[in-house]
């Protein structure tokens, strides 16, 4: 029925920030009667729905999930949408006027990927401080001059966020059978005042296991709005924190020689050795409170995997 189904996923946002995600949709070049529109309520404290008009658009709804995460909201709108191809736009991303005619030329010259994204350009509330600039890109933050594409294990750079990330709907559909499944995947991600992460990398590397490649394209462009409360040192460790925990967590999913304990992940020690190091080696306080986020989160993910059997067993000693 349609060509594209646009996924927002939002949990108490910021009003003046949704109404501009919605007005750039307003301004697509792609006629409203191509593509759906849901806006997915993830148990905002006063429904979307009584305060959100979607009415200028002929195929748009509200749905209502209201079990608390950016995981289970994706889930609820993919089962929700019924397009072939799902574009998911976070509730402060400000699409290009092309943004979903560029994403219909990609499915269709490049049959051979299952997910793709682009550049993601910064605008801040306020003034960033200087000493967080360099470790701003955490927050999804990257102008694309070339096109990046990969059908290897992982992806790497061509990985795309899930800031307007378009996913097949053969990779999303498999994706919603793995993550019901598997009570770990459905941690990833945000979850209230919880900065995970890892549930778009988790989706995108779903295509991989079924032979599709992954992408990154500069024709395809949003702008990300920043309020100022991201902009602090609290919550870019929060942030990195979370980044260790969903990127062991996605790796041990996808990889699948399996790590022995040993071999992966954090331990308390290395949290420990490396605060020391780095003090020792003079790095700045920004660095150090980052660097030991993630270890603190890859130590916490090895926990979780280790008590849900993600690994093989230790060899015996010969």
């Amino acid at each position: 029925m349609f060509a594209v189904s646009v996924i927002i996923c939002s949990h108490n946002p910021r009003e003046g920030y949704l109404r501009r995600v919605l007005d750039a949709l307003k301004a697509q070049s792609l006629p409203t009667r191509d593509w759906e529109l849901l806006l997915v309520d993830n148990a905002s404290e006063t429904p979307l729905a009584g305060r959100v008009d979607l009415s200028w658009h002929p195929n748009a709804r509200h749905v209502r999930e209201e079990k608390l995460g950016l995981t289970p909201a994706r889930l609820r709108g993919i089962a929700e949408s019924k397009a072939g191809l799902l574009v998911f736009v976070d509730d402060d991303n400000i699409l290009r006027a092309d943004y979903l005619q560029a994403c219909l030329k990609i499915s269709a010259d490049c049959p051979w990927l299952g997910a793709w994204g682009g550049s993601c350009l910064p605008e801040y509330e306020v003034e960033p401080p200087a000493e967080l600039r360099p470790w701003l890109y955490g927050l999804l933050i990257e102008k694309l001059n070339v096109s990046l594409w990969a059908k290897l294990p992982m992806g790497g750079p061509a990985l795309p966020p899930g800031a307007g990330m378009a996913v097949r709907r053969a990779v999303a559909e498999h994706y919603r059978t793995q993550a019901l499944g598997d009570p770990l995947r459905q941690m990833l991600d945000r979850s209230g005042k919880r900065l995970g992460s890892g549930g778009d990398s988790d989706m995108a590397l779903c295509g991989f296991e079924m032979g599709l490649g992954a992408g990154r394209f500069p024709e395809l462009e949003l702008v990300h709005l920043i309020p100022a409360r991201r902009l602090t040192m609290e919550y870019l460790e929060a942030l990195y924190e979370g980044f260790g925990y969903g990127g062991s967590v996605v790796t041990a999913i996808h990889d699948r020689q399996r790590h022995f304990p040993g071999q992966f992940g954090s331990s308390a020690l290395k949290i420990f050795l490396l605060g020391v190091l780095m003090f020792a080696g003079r790095k700045s306080r920004v660095e150090r409170k980052i660097r030991l986020a993630q270890e603190r989160g890859r130590l916490a993910a090895r926990r979780d995997l280790e008590h849900l059997g993600y690994f093989k067993q230790e060899p015996p000693v010969a």
